[in-house]
């Protein structure tokens, strides 16, 4: 098959794992807290069924394989999700049972990027195209990778 001939397709699947979190920063008062995160800074946290939205949570692209006709084997990318979202997330306290958490305040943002942080290491290179976590029917987080530069 010639290049010109490839043809790029994007894949997606989604998952809905339940966790709950608090909103709060070790850098701000309590005070500075319940002002900046409201009921969410709730000390005895809150939860949420997190979930993909029209686009799913994972979405993956690449070349479609001329032998196996897809982009990757999507019981591959199921089992990547398992090990990457559902088992250091689902049924956890974020705050207390995520590692990560212990010291990052554990928005829908947040929660995001660990997401692609985890799958970036286990799919392959170059394959990841977007997160996009729902945390409520009007929250939405969309991530790509991007990051800033440090100043």
């Amino acid at each position: 098959m010639s290049p010109r001939s490839a043809r790029l397709a994007r894949l997606s699947r989604s998952v809905t794992f339940s966790a709950c979190h608090r909103l709060h920063s070790k850098s701000l008062s309590d005070e500075e807290n319940l002002k900046l995160f409201g009921k969410c800074n709730n000390p005895n946290g809150h939860g949420h069924n997190y979930k993909g939205r029209e686009v799913p949570s994972i979405l993956a692209h690449g070349v479609i394989d001329p032998v196996s006709g897809m982009v990757m084997n999507l019981t591959d990318l199921k089992e990547y999700m398992q090990e990457a979202i559902m088992e250091p997330l689902d049924h956890k306290n974020l705050d207390k049972d995520v590692p990560y958490f212990s010291e990052m305040v554990s928005t829908t943002e947040n929660v995001a990027v660990f997401i692609w942080d985890n799958l970036q290491k286990l799919l392959p290179q170059g394959i990841l195209y977007k997160v996009e976590v729902q945390e409520t029917e009007q929250n939405v987080v969309v991530y790509k990778g991007e990051q800033t530069i440090v100043k």
